[in-house]
Order: C-alpha cells, then structure tokens, then sequence
C-alpha cells in the first residue's frame, strides 16, 4: 500500500490485507483529507473519518475527480524494478525495496549529483545499521 501526497512525500508500507492498512492510515492522515482510492471494499471503513473519492477502474480512468494514478504509477515503478535491476523481491525484504522504490519516486526530478550527495550525506551521519549488520553473511535477516 502507498500513501502519497499530491505534491508531496509518499509512504509506503505492507499488509497481508488491505483492510489491515486503516489503522496505518488513520495515524497518518489528517481527518477530513480527501483520500482517493479504488472501488475494493476494504476501503469502506475510510468513509467514516474522510472524504473519499472512489474509482472503478473497469469503468473509466478518472471519473469525479478520482484518479488513483499517483499510486499506480508507484506500483509499476516497483514492478519495473523487480523484473529489471532487482530480479527478485523477497517477502521479508518488501518493505525495504517499497521504501526504496518510494524514495526513488519523490525524488525522480533532482538532478543525479543532488540525489548521490543526499544519500550519501545520510549515509556517513549515521552509524552502523543494527537492521543489516551480518545481513550479507546471512547471520541476520533485515527487519
């Protein structure tokens, strides 16, 4: 699941079930944002605290200011990758190849230098990652 702001930053996370996602949503998202999503019923309960935009892909690509292509673009960005320079995304690792893939989509419109020198800035203020120490010898799995 991603939630992503027009505009803005985007977040993604996993579930086993959509309907699992509301709780993460509701801690995420302003009351009365207007949230767009799809015509899958696991959606429902997002009425009750939001203003929700719904759209049946079957029937049209954009109907009533409902469009989901902020998140379908993201999805097939995270495909792209998997069959191209990923080859595989294991299920433990999902998270961190969404998160990846996510930061990779907000910041497609900087120029390469400004995204190497952001990452790497990141990289050398912070210490070793508890999550991945040992993760290539296979003594540790990420979390």
């Amino acid at each position: 699941m991603i939630v992503r702001e027009r505009g803005g930053d985007s977040v993604p996370a996993v579930f086993r079930t959509k309907g699992a996602a509301f709780s993460f949503i509701k801690a995420r998202v302003a009351k009365g944002t207007v949230i767009q999503a799809d015509e899958a019923a696991s959606w429902d309960a997002l009425h009750a605290q939001y203003e929700v935009k719904r759209i049946n892909h079957r029937d049209a690509y954009s109907e009533d200011g409902a469009c989901t292509n902020m998140a379908e673009e993201y999805f097939s960005r995270l495909r792209r990758a998997e069959q191209g320079h990923h080859h595989h995304i294991a299920g433990v690792y999902l998270l961190r190849y969404a998160q990846e893939a996510s930061w990779r989509e907000d910041h497609r419109r900087e120029a390469n230098g400004a995204q190497y020198e952001r990452i790497a800035g990141l990289a050398m203020k912070r210490g070793p990652s508890g999550d991945f120490c040992g993760y290539w010898q296979r003594h540790l799995k990420a979390a």
